[in-house]
C-alpha cells in the first residue's frame, strides 16, 4: 500500500522540479532580453550589464550576439555626459553648447557599401526631439550664420542602411564649421582619408569631436574666447579632432592609432593632412576627456610623424 503511494509522490515531485526549472528557465529568457533591451538604450545600464550577466549564470546565454554600444565603445568611453546612442554611432552631448562632446562609430567595410537608393539625398538635417528644448539647437540658429551644418559622424560613413544615414542628420551630431577651405577640404580629405583606412584594414574606430583651444595673453595668463550663432547660441569651436584607431588583422595585434586637430578656419590646400598629427594627450587636455581607458598606452601603435611612419607601412 505505501509504494503505489511513494511513486506517486516522487513522479508528482519530479513534475513540480521540471515546471520550476522550465518556469525559472523562460523567466531567465524573459529577464535576459529585457536587459538586453534597457543596455542598447542607457550607457549606464550598458556599464554594470557584465556584473548582471554574471547573476544570471544559471542558464548558457543562448544569443550570442555582440550588443552594438559594445561594438562601438570597445576602447571605452571618453566621457559619459549626456551620452546617447543612436543606430549607428554613439555621442555625448553637450547641452550648454549645444554640440556633442564627442561621437564615436566602428567603421567597416559592410558600412560603406551603399545600398541602392540609400545615401545624403534621402536626409534631411533636423533637430533631436529628445534632447530638451531648453538646451536644443535649431535649424534656424545656423541660417545665415555664415557657417555650414558640418558632420562629426560623417554622412558617408554610413551607408549600409537609411536609418543609420539619416541619424547622422540630427544637429546633437552637427556643428558650425567654416565651409570653404575647410568642411570641404581639409575636413573632407580627412573623412576620405577614415574611410581609404576602412577598406584597406577592415576595422577602424573613430572619435571625432570639438575643441576649445584658448590663447596665450601672458606667461602665466590664458583666455578663451570663441564665437556663437543664433538665439540658441550655438557654440563654434576654434578646432576639431578625430581620433583614428586602426585594429590589426593579425590575432593579438597590437592597434595602431592616429589623432589630428584641425583649426576651424580656411585651410590652405598646400598643407598636408600629417601636418595637423597631434598628441592625443593634448586633445585629451583641452577637452577634458579619456581616450582608451583601461587600456595602457604601451597596448597602441602611434605615429604622430609628419610623413608616413615605418610603423604605419608595416601595420596590418
Amino acid at each position: 500500500m505505501i509504494r503505489p503511494w511513494l511513486g506517486l509522490a516522487l513522479g508528482l515531485a519530479a513534475s513540480l522540479v521540471a515546471c520550476f526549472v522550465a518556469g525559472a528557465y523562460f523567466q531567465h529568457r524573459h529577464a535576459t532580453r529585457r536587459l538586453q533591451q534597457l543596455v542598447q538604450q542607457d550607457p549606464y545600464a550598458y556599464y554594470i550589464s557584465p556584473k548582471i550577466f554574471n547573476a544570471f549564470c544559471f542558464f548558457a546565454e543562448q544569443n550570442g550576439e555582440v550588443h552594438r554600444v559594445r561594438r562601438i565603445m570597445k576602447y571605452g568611453f571618453p566621457g559619459l555626459d549626456d551620452v546617447r546612442i543612436y543606430s549607428d554611432f554613439v555621442l555625448s552631448y553637450d547641452r550648454r553648447n549645444r554640440v556633442a562632446h564627442w561621437v564615436c562609430e566602428h567603421l567597416q567595410q559592410s558600412n560603406l557599401l551603399r545600398q541602392p537608393g540609400v545615401g545624403r539625398a534621402s536626409a534631411t538635417y533636423r533637430p533631436d526631439l529628445s534632447v530638451p528644448s531648453t538646451f536644443r539647437a535649431a535649424l534656424a540658429d545656423y541660417r545665415h550664420s555664415g557657417f555650414d551644418r558640418g558632420h562629426l559622424a560623417a554622412a558617408g560613413n554610413h551607408c549600409s542602411h537609411q536609418l543609420h544615414c539619416n541619424e547622422t542628420f540630427f544637429l546633437t551630431n552637427i556643428a558650425p564649421q567654416i565651409g570653404q577651405g575647410f568642411n570641404s577640404g581639409a575636413w573632407n580629405k580627412l573623412e576620405t582619408y577614415v574611410r581609404h583606412l576602412t577598406q584597406r584594414f577592415g576595422s577602424v574606430y573613430v572619435c571625432t569631436g570639438p575643441l576649445y583651444k584658448p590663447r596665450q595673453q601672458s606667461a602665466n595668463k590664458w583666455s578663451l574666447e570663441y564665437q556663437m550663432i543664433g538665439s540658441n547660441m550655438v557654440a563654434v569651436p576654434t578646432h576639431y579632432f578625430k581620433v583614428i584607431t586602426i585594429e590589426s588583422k593579425l590575432p593579438l595585434g597590437k592597434p595602431y592609432m592616429e589623432a589630428y586637430v584641425l583649426p576651424n578656419s580656411p585651410i590652405p590646400q598646400k598643407l598636408t593632412l600629417r601636418d595637423f598629427l597631434c598628441d592625443i594627450r593634448e586633445i585629451e587636455h583641452y577637452a577634458g576627456l579619456q581616450f582608451f581607458d583601461g587600456l595602457r598606452r604601451s597596448a597602441i601603435f602611434g605615429s604622430n610623424f609628419p610623413s608616413e611612419s615605418q610603423v604605419f607601412r608595416d601595420f596590418l
